[in-house]
């Protein structure tokens, strides 16, 4: 995909490099084993039943844990990182920026207000908690920012065999798209309705809140496409993918043989492609709105 060209958010912390944090590394680079064997950690505790909002991201901040205070937050370096991953992160979160600042306001009538970008390297301190990076990317509605280890791109790759940038785009929009449903109401509600429900239902409303920003990571390319053309040969396939290989039953079939559909929290390989694909044939918020949709 295009974004070499492309203007760079300022809205992003750079934590990387920090005490406590390794490296970060190239779009589809080698990077070092510390992580990566954590991330890989986390991928085959998600996919053998072990809790995946503790492991990796979007709705496991909204199980209304209070946030801890192991550590105060490190200082940020404000503005767009200098190295390649970082400068494709910043490109990518700035067309987020320019889409929804556009849309949002015309689509439901609501000012955009942008997150912020947290990049780190194995842990940090998040409004919502500790974060580490085997729980992968996630968005705190807490302090209304995202946080990413650029190394799971890495893992996507490897481990999942889902890269590509257009892959890696998904994913920081699919945590945009948490951002969304925070400014228009949705996980305040849903949050009230977890600590009601019982275990079965509260992932089943798990799997709306993902299944609705996998929608809106394709109103987000919809529009950018649109206004910049900025996909080329192979990029809405690489999407796809990165949508199928994150599904509930995948990866638990991958890790024990078998999927239990009432453990999810995602979504299945196939709800999650046909959100996403929703969204990028529509570019249209009203039709992402999984809470009143019969069929998931």
């Amino acid at each position: 995909m295009r974004w070499d060209d492309f203007r760079r958010s300022t809205n992003v912390d750079d934590r990387r490099g920090q005490p406590g944090s390794g490296r970060g590394g190239q779009i589809g680079g080698r990077g070092g084993l510390g992580i990566g064997a954590m991330l890989v950690l986390g991928l085959i505790g998600w996919a053998l039943g072990i809790d995946p909002r503790v492991l990796i991201g979007g709705a496991e901040m909204l199980t209304g844990n209070e946030p801890q205070t192991q550590q105060a937050a490190p200082q940020d370096r404000a503005g767009a990182p200098e190295d390649k991953i970082g400068q494709f992160a910043a490109a990518i979160l700035a067309q987020t920026e320019d889409v929804w600042t556009a849309i949002l306001p015309r689509q439901a009538n609501l000012r955009y207000e942008p997150p912020s970008l947290v990049l780190f390297s194995g842990s940090t301190q998040s409004g919502c908690g500790f974060a580490q990076a085997q729980m992968g990317p996630f968005y705190c509605p807490v302090d209304r920012k995202l946080y990413i280890d650029l190394q799971f791109f890495q893992q996507m790759q490897q481990q999942l065999r889902a890269g590509g940038d257009f892959a890696f785009a998904y994913v920081i929009a699919h945590e945009v798209g948490h951002h969304v449903e925070n400014l228009l109401g949705i996980l305040p509600k849903v949050q009230q309705m977890q600590r009601q429900a019982a275990e079965r239902d509260a992932n089943a409303l798990s799997v709306r809140v993902e299944l609705m920003a996998d929608c809106l990571a394709g109103v987000w390319a919809h529009h950018a496409e649109k206004n910049w053309k900025i996909l080329e040969s192979g990029d809405i396939e690489e999407g796809i993918n990165a949508a199928s290989a994150v599904g509930d039953d995948r990866l638990q079939k991958s890790g024990r043989g078998y999927a239990v559909p009432d453990s999810f929290t995602h979504g299945s390989s196939e709800q999650r492609v046909r959100w996403f694909s929703a969204g990028l044939k529509g570019g249209d918020v009203s039709n992402c709105n999984t809470f009143q949709a019969q069929r998931l």
